[in-house]
């Protein structure tokens, strides 16, 4: 086949957001394995609590006084805003503690993406129960394999995978959500890869931008599905385009495609989605539960003198470089994406709460001294991204050493968090952020997959009562 004849040949095949867009038309509530409901489920659950115990945050308040009145529900607030400045506010609320799941395969966060933009969107349109459940399903699914196809190399090129992956997958769970046609969930994907952003600069200074990223996203995904659904033209090889999403986020990589469409419908990759136990950056928390096992074995951190972590190169320039700054993070929320001062959490109180990141904290002389003696050493063999994992070696002041492993983040498919164990979450974060009756919030959480839009409503009419 000739050069031109290959390139008509490329023109005239189904782009991947064409495949994409095909299958989420057809998709049914029949089709989705019961623990991809069950998923769905507890993501909503997650994601409220989330919004709930940020609401009194600066940020978030800072989000709230830019946003425009309308009338969406901003979880926790009594405002009554826009369906995208909703969108925006509670997903900058879900993700700005890093709270929030994310994914054993690609460290992407889908929640805090994708429930906030398919609720906005079933608020404004009235949607049924199973609209949301088809939306949030869809957009989380096609979130994951994103994340898939692209091993560490968007972060490598300077962006967030979280921002810039789940415009389009916003885009693509909003369209299922409001029963788009494959034609209109394409245009929204093609359109939603101009609107993807969001660099990681945020590593430098602990700036609060990371936080947005999540509800930037969610807004701009619900913006692009109806753009799409309105009959804007985008882009049709979005994704694999001579300079498409992949050429532009992804540089260093030969995308794993395979890994998007090969078996999309067949196999659910979103079953995998992880809860994190820790308010704090989802490789940390392998490392968080490494320290905290070995002070309850009876390790006493005012003897530890070194500390030695194996770790993935993967993160080294996210979570452990530049090393005196991660020993002693500037801000608290500096502090969440800092192993050394993880691992101090755990060896110094045993816990990593969201009390525990405050600027008290990252002042407290304990645990600067412990984070000042946590250096790091590359393990070839770590298996990131495909899991994440922790190693801590203490040497004391004895000479003796102290060794601990964990295989698998906690919260994930090697020890999932139970749907109990969610519930507790969300109680205890309703109550952080102030909730007076948490239990009854829950309740009508609990409805929004049962009645649909009204529930949504009625969070927000009810909220003077429940918070």
């Amino acid at each position: 086949m000739t050069a031109t004849a290959h390139a008509a040949s490329a023109d005239t095949a189904p782009s991947l957001s064409q495949t994409i867009a095909e299958w989420g038309s057809r998709l049914a509530v029949r089709d989705l394995p019961e623990p991809v409901i069950e998923k769905a489920d507890l993501l909503l659950v997650d994601v409220i609590g989330l919004c709930l115990a940020a609401r009194r945050s600066d940020y978030v308040g800072a989000v709230l006084r830019s946003a425009e009145p309308g009338h969406s529900t901003a979880f926790g607030h009594a405002a009554r805003l826009t369906a995208a400045d909703a969108a925006l506010l509670n997903g900058t609320a879900a993700h700005g503690e890093d709270f929030d799941d994310t994914f054993e395969g690609g460290p992407v966060h889908s929640g805090a993406v994708i429930v906030p933009a398919v609720l906005a969107a079933a608020e404004r349109d009235g949607l049924p129960p199973e609209r949301i459940l088809l939306g949030i399903a869809a957009g989380t699914e096609l979130l994951c394999r994103l994340g898939l196809t692209a091993p560490k190399a968007i972060h490598r090129a300077g962006f967030h995978p979280t921002a810039v992956l789940g415009a389009l997958a916003s885009a693509f769970a909003v369209g299922v959500a409001l029963g788009q046609d494959a034609a209109a969930l394409r245009q929204g994907l093609g359109i939603a890869g101009s609107t993807a952003s969001g660099i990681i600069e945020y590593l430098g200074d602990g700036s609060w931008t990371k936080r947005m990223h999540a509800g930037w996203a969610a807004q701009s995904g619900l913006r692009a599905a109806r753009m799409g659904g309105a009959g804007f033209i985008g882009a049709r090889r979005v994704l694999e385009g001579e300079h498409g999403f992949f050429r532009a986020f992804a540089p260093s990589i030969e995308p794993l495609v395979g890994e998007l469409v090969g078996d999309l419908g067949a196999r659910w990759v979103s079953e995998r989605i992880t809860f994190k136990p820790f308010p704090c950056g989802t490789m940390v928390q392998p490392y968080i539960d490494c320290a905290a096992m070995l002070r309850a074995e009876g390790l006493d951190w005012r003897e530890v003198r070194a500390i030695r972590c194996l770790t993935s190169d993967g993160y080294v320039h996210r979570l452990w470089e530049p090393l005196a700054l991660k020993r002693r993070p500037p801000t608290d929320y500096a502090a969440k994406f800092s192993v050394p001062f993880g691992v101090a959490l755990g060896l110094v109180r045993g816990h990593a709460d969201l009390p525990d990141f405050t600027p008290e904290t990252i002042a407290d002389p304990d645990l600067l001294r412990v984070a000042g003696l946590v250096g790091y050493e590359i393990d070839p063999a770590d298996p990131y991204p495909a899991r994440f994992t922790g190693h801590i070696e203490v040497q004391l002041a004895d000479g003796s050493r102290r060794e601990m492993r964990q295989d698998h983040m906690r919260g994930g498919v090697d020890a999932p968090l139970s749907r109990a164990d969610v519930e507790r979450k969300f109680l205890r974060n309703a109550a952080y952020g102030g909730v007076r009756d948490p239990e009854r919030m829950l309740g009508l959480v609990r409805r929004v997959l049962a009645d649909g839009a009204p529930a949504i409503a009625a969070l927000r009419e009810d909220e003077g009562q429940a918070v």
